[in-house]
Parts: structure tokens; sequence; C-alpha cells
């Protein structure tokens, strides 16, 4: 698992932090998941064949890894509803995520009739009394199943371009034909298409690490929302995800449970012009001269002569941006 897999998944698995995307998603920002009623689930999902293994467990698995898998009780009407809510995070746009996510809810639903099916075999002394029918499921009639709710989080800057449903990736969009075809759709958080509306419905530090992304290409709208922002004193695990996810070379004390990001930017900055790292450019255009030269559009001769360094300056800076690329 790469770091910023390791980063994102610690974050969003804070139950706070993942009550509040759901709460996003699904209420508008209204507190009904509630974080101390949620609890981790295996993220493993296995699908098995439906019905009584008279001869043991089949060897025809599919086996799928979730990033995050949790159970819920929520409130609604006075009427409790049990569900399962799981989160994919991504910082590369997946093209394929219809596709992805069908899979790992029809494994889950598949994994809910099977242990159904084995708890009747186990527990119930008249299994082998109910209809053919039943029995060839293992899923009694009234047996339910708990709804399945699959969120992508986009740990990225740039516009989500990828299908947000299974038609969207269809060949052919007869419609006489495609009205048999079942659809899927995907939900998304995608930070570049989200409004300021959008923003304040986030009641967690979350509200600032997607913010963050969101701006982190746009330096003048950055420093705004840097710029007394008391909101920018967050966790330090949301400033982890910031710093991973951006690039932004802040200092994160392990000591230090909250990070104030503008100070801390503010230091990185100071930091290297006092070290004659930086001369009279802005950290934002720097880091665009860096991609470039991931990107292969400029040589690093080219973009230390635009940053104003000598090239052995521009590689002392960048050496750690590089190798990451």
């Amino acid at each position: 698992m790469g770091k910023v897999d390791t980063v994102t998944k610690a974050y969003m698995r804070k139950n706070n932090i993942f009550a509040d995307a759901f709460n996003y998603l699904i209420y508008e920002g209204k507190t009904v998941v509630e974080p101390e009623r949620l609890r981790e689930v295996d993220t493993t999902e296995i699908a098995l064949p439906f019905g009584p293994q008279e001869n043991g467990p089949s060897n025809d698995l599919v086996q799928k890894y979730r990033d995050i898998l949790k159970s819920a009780v929520v409130m609604q009407e006075d009427e409790a509803a049990y569900i399962l809510l799981g989160i994919e995070n991504q910082t590369d746009i997946h093209y394929a995520m219809p596709v992805r996510n069908m899979i790992y809810d029809a494994l889950q639903y598949g994994k809910q009739v099977a242990d159904t099916a084995a708890n009747h075999r186990k527990n119930d002394k008249s299994f082998r009394k109910c209809t053919s029918g039943e029995y060839l499921s293992g899923f009694y009639k009234d047996d339910v199943l708990k709804p399945v709710v699959t969120l992508v989080i986009h740990f990225g800057a740039d516009e989500w371009d990828a299908p947000l449903s299974l038609h969207e990736m269809m060949g052919t969009q007869n419609e006489k034909l495609m009205h048999y075809v079942q659809d899927y759709q995907i939900h998304l958080i995608d930070p570049a298409k989200l409004t300021e509306e959008d923003l304040k419905k986030f009641t967690s530090s979350l509200r600032e690490v997607i913010e963050y992304i969101k701006y982190s290409k746009d330096k003048e709208k950055l420093s705004r929302i840097l710029k007394d922002n008391s909101r920018m004193l967050i966790d330090r695990e949301a400033a982890l995800v910031i710093k991973t996810i951006t690039n932004t070379a802040i200092e994160i004390s392990e000591k230090e449970e909250k990070i104030d990001m503008c100070k801390a930017i503010d230091d990185m900055l100071s930091e290297r012009e006092a070290k004659g790292e930086i001369r009279g450019i802005e950290i934002g255009e720097f880091r665009m001269l860096v991609k470039q030269v991931k990107k292969g559009r400029l040589t690093i001769e080219e973009a230390a002569e635009d940053a104003a360094m000598s090239v052995e300056e521009f590689r002392n800076v960048t050496d750690d941006m590089l190798k990451e690329g």
C-alpha cells in the first residue's frame, strides 16, 4: 500500500470524518449518521454460490477488498435503519469506477445471502422443512438484506472526467436496448465540482481538506482561504492528508494533535526564502515548473532559468518531488 493510500484510509477511517462524508452525501449535512453508532466491518468481500453447500465451501470464490466498510444505524421518523456504508478513496481518476463499485456492492449482497443461509443451516432446526425455493437459495421469504451505499472520494484537484454510471461506459446508447440494460451509478465527492455552499455542509476537518485540494492549483484562492481562517487549525491526520496529496512541504510534528496550516505554510516559505531556495517566485508557480519537468514539457535547465535559479539549486529544492513523481 502506498503512502497516499495509507494516509487517506487512516483519515477516512475516523468515525467523525466517515460520518461527515455520508451526512453530506445523503442528508445535506444534517447529522443523521452518528459517529458513535458506526462499527468497522471486515472489508474482505467474498461471494459464495447461493444455497446450502453439502460438501463444504466451494472453490469458486471471488474475493475483493474495499478501502473502508462500516455498519451504521440511522434513525428517521422513529424507525431504525441498519445499513452498510463503504468508502473508496481515489487520488487518481478511475475510468471504470462504476464497474468496480458495482462488483463491491454485488459481492457484499452475495455475502449477506450466503451468511444468512449459513446461519439457517447452523441454528434453524427446521431448515430442511422450508420450501424448495428457500432451500435452494438458503434465503427465506421473510429474510432481508441490509442496504449498501458506496461513496467515492476523489482526493485530487483535477475535475473528475470519468464515467459516473455503467450506461456512460457503454459503446451504444440505443434507447430501446439500453432500457433493458441495468444501470449502476456511483456516488462521488469531487473537490473541483463542489461549491462554497457545498463545502459549508461539512462539519469536520474534511471541509478544510477538500477545500485545500480544490484550490491547491490556484494560489490566489488558496491564499484567501488560508488567511485569518480559524478553521485552518486542523487535526494532525487532516494536515497529513493535505501534505501528502498536494505535496505541500510543511513540517508536522508527531507530538502535535492540532496543526495551524496558515502558520505551517508561512514557516515553510520563510525557511526556504532564508536558505535562498526560492527567489521571488511563489510556491504555487514553483510547483507548476516541477510538474512541467515531470511531464517532460520542460528540461530542468529551462525550468531553473524560469525560476531564476541555477540548475543545482533547482535540483536541491525539487529532488524529493521528482522522486515522488
